[in-house]
């Protein structure tokens, strides 16, 4: 009987010793982010979310690849996304408040609608979460900083062009991607007010919104062509929307009657610029844009002061310097 009560002692002795044991045990901490919240990631690195305005266009997978090495190069983990077209405002936004429910340590975003994103930057503020822009601004002054070409600049220089190559007259028109981000706002206004300013003699026919689709601008840039015989210049302000400009005139059989100048690159434009069918570009860089605005985004999380824009540069290039060593690194396919 002894021994019996001796065993059920034990056992209890030893029961009691394992849930304490258990109980003394703590849960493994998860990651945190500078405002105290748990970030997405594990190994508790920031959690920067990068939400483009697309993902169809080699601009954007060159902006991933300059983001993804800062990331490397910085310690931080990041996700890239954006909606299949720059048309999809709607969807942006989705992403973007996606990526504020995973309480990111901050954000970096391409608005497609410069207003539209402002109410959920106003929740990110309010969460302390940095917001850095970069390619194109918004109207608030919620972001720390922009990382984005000088598109004024850079609009007002292919105006030069433009009047240069078809000799101070004529009739030009443009096609840009929308009229709700600030890059498309910025670079019509900046072809737009050259022209205007400089050379009274050239006259803007037409300005057409394709949400930088391809086929969209293919059939706008053939009616305005179309419409306007005597046209002598066609700007296209950015990969999509140049894509339509040399498809339309293509197909109209227009090549070498009108001067086409684009923005960005892509494989079709320099293809066409080393033909000579496109007389040159705009170029910006999308692997410094994408490395920038991390960069910034960490800055912004180190507590650094920021300047409220980093201008990323623009290049012009032709079939002159298009496969020289300075533009190798700014030009993608």
């Amino acid at each position: 009987m002894k021994t019996k009560q001796l065993f059920l002692f034990l056992g209890l002795l030893l029961v009691t010793s394992l849930l304490v044991a258990a109980c003394g045990a703590q849960p493994a901490a998860p990651a945190q982010t500078s405002g105290g919240e748990s970030a997405a990631p594990a190994e508790g690195k920031p959690y920067i979310p990068v939400i483009s305005k697309g993902f169809q266009h080699q601009f954007w997978q060159a902006v991933k690849m300059g983001s993804e090495q800062a990331a490397k190069d910085l310690n931080v983990d990041i996700t890239f996304e954006g909606p299949e077209s720059e048309s999809q405002v709607d969807k942006q936004i989705e992403m973007l408040q996606a990526a504020l429910d995973k309480k990111p340590a901050a954000i970096c975003l391409a608005a497609l609608d410069s207003k539209a994103v402002v109410p959920l930057l106003e929740r990110a503020k309010a969460a302390n979460i940095p917001v850095v822009g970069f390619d194109s601004g918004v109207d608030s002054d919620i972001p720390v900083t922009t990382a984005a070409t000088d598109n004024l600049a850079a609009a007002a220089y292919a105006a030069d062009k433009m009047a240069e190559l078809i000799g101070g007259e004529g009739e030009v028109a443009i096609i840009a991607h929308d009229q709700t981000s600030r890059t498309g706002i910025d670079r019509v206004k900046g072809f737009t007010d050259q022209i205007t300013a400089k050379y009274p003699n050239i006259k803007i026919v037409d300005t057409q919104y394709g949400g930088g689709d391809p086929q969209k601008s293919t059939d706008i840039a053939k009616a305005v062509i179309q419409a306007h015989p005597n046209l002598k210049g066609y700007f296209g302000a950015n990969e999509g929307s140049m894509k339509g400009v040399m498809n339309g005139v293509k197909e109209l059989g227009k090549e070498g009657q009108i001067v086409m100048i684009g923005y960005d690159a892509g494989k079709q434009l320099k293809d066409e610029i080393r033909a000579g069918i496109v007389a040159g570009a705009i170029t910006q860089d999308p692997v410094g844009i994408g490395y920038k605005c991390v960069e910034a985004a960490v800055k912004a999380l180190n507590g650094e002061t920021l300047p409220k824009s980093i201008d990323t540069g623009f290049k012009w290039y032709d079939k002159s310097n298009i496969d020289s060593e300075e533009m190798k690194p700014l030009l993608y396919d």
